[in-house]
């Protein structure tokens, strides 16, 4: 197995990647200080019986709590495919995006699904209704799989929600190796992205809870960010993005 050294400037790109991370860093921290800020206020309004248990919550079908459940089981699979391709090839510069996507988004999941807890909602949606419906348009959204073509009905083979890989995509990538899953990690996480994107762009005009929109446009950054550099380690590699 070998890895394919990047042929764009090494001090440009490290310098673009240690930027993303210093955003993804500061992004977190303020976010985890208003949520803690906001759960002790709660905390407090409980103790001395001025309000009842998750006073002031979104409802369960509120844009908040289905951006929550959903965006939660979206970073799974990016968290799933980074430790994937980390393993299949010895390329810096993808395990190093790899370990920040990582990361990044099972940091920002743990907060998603603290959040739920914090306001008593279950973490799967009830009843039959179907992933995304808080966006108003379907399960398909915008960006990801139908956006480039792929599993048009939004719900093959394990693809749940926009950008989401097919368990058959998940498969290929633990066969390959070296430069073959280089890009096709970094075509299926281009995908995830655009679909994470959309989502998180949904939230942000949706939501009503000030620390999840803070987080939802925190993501809309990182996320766009991270797409114009995989667009460039697809180049630098002769590929593009899919679709």
């Amino acid at each position: 197995m070998t890895g394919t050294r990047s042929q764009a400037d090494p001090a440009a790109g490290a310098e673009r990647r240690k930027t993303a991370r210093v955003r993804w860093a500061a992004g977190a921290a303020v976010a985890l200080a208003l949520l803690f800020a906001w759960a002790a206020a709660v905390a407090s309004a409980q103790e001395d019986g001025s309000a009842p248990r998750a006073a002031g919550a979104p409802a369960p079908d509120s844009a908040d709590a289905g951006f929550a459940r959903d965006m939660a089981v979206h970073h799974q699979q990016a968290v799933e495919m980074s430790f994937i391709v980390r393993d299949r090839t010895e390329d810096e510069d993808v395990r190093r995006l790899a370990y920040d996507i990582a990361n990044t988004q099972a940091n920002q999941r743990g907060m998603l699904l603290g959040w739920l807890d914090l306001w008593g909602l279950p973490k799967v949606a009830a009843g039959d209704e179907p992933p995304m419906a808080w966006m108003g348009g379907g399960s398909g959204g915008d960006g990801g799989h139908e956006q480039g073509g792929h599993h048009p009905d939004g719900g093959s083979d394990g693809v749940l929600m926009a950008g989401m890989a097919s368990h058959a995509e998940l498969e290929r990538l633990a066969r390959l190796d070296g430069r073959q899953a280089e890009v096709f990690f970094l075509q299926l996480m281009t995908d995830h992205h655009k679909g994470g994107v959309a989502m998180a762009e949904a939230c942000a005009s949706r939501c009503a809870v000030p620390v999840e929109k803070r987080l939802a446009l925190g993501m809309v950054e990182g996320q766009q960010s991270e797409l114009g550099l995989m667009r460039d380690m697809l180049a630098e590699r002769g590929a593009k993005p899919r679709g």
